[in-house]
């Protein structure tokens, strides 16, 4: 799995309130889109073309389990690369098949608008813009099949162990 876009920066401690606030929380995943990020970047949502790629800092994700990975992956971003990854909002992103992966110096190797490539498979995340490359931290084979299967309620639907996903069930 390999993904290759122009970068948008967020800084550290981005909880999930900030990535799906909860005047959103109701409405259709369709309908969320316009929030994301309205509240410390408004009219963000706007300006991200499809297979874009976002970097943060360390904790990334903290806060509820509100389905904010999926409202990301919804927006048409490819991927996250963060320093670090809380590790319930890490374990949604699994869940929604959104792709994410820390890199330790990632934030500062990267500036807005950059070219990032991140390779899941080989553990690589490489700022095409300014040359440089970066080990991240590689994840289990058995989380990396789960996102590859599309996640994991499309597995269990695949296994006929829930109902298929519909319209209203996002």
């Amino acid at each position: 799995m390999k993904f290759q876009s122009r970068v948008w920066k967020f800084g550290e401690n981005i909880n999930t309130d900030l990535i799906l606030p909860i005047q959103a929380f109701y409405l259709t995943p369709a309908e969320q889109a316009p929030w994301v990020f309205r509240a410390n970047r408004p009219g963000w949502s706007e300006q991200v073309k499809p297979g874009d790629i976002l970097v943060a800092g360390r904790n990334f994700g903290m806060g509820s389990s509100r389905p904010a990975a999926r409202s990301l992956k919804n927006l048409g971003l490819s991927c996250l690369v963060a320093h670090s990854i809380n590790g319930l909002f890490f374990r949604n992103c699994v869940n929604f098949a959104f792709p994410a992966i820390e890199c330790a110096d990632v934030f500062d190797a990267f500036e807005e608008g950059d070219v990032a490539e991140v390779d899941f498979d080989a553990a690589t995340v490489k700022n095409i813009t300014r040359g440089a490359a970066l080990e991240a931290v590689a994840l289990p084979p058995k989380l990396l099949g789960l996102l590859k299967a599309g996640g994991i309620y499309s597995l269990l639907e695949k296994e006929g162990m829930i109902g298929p996903k519909t319209a209203a069930s996002g």
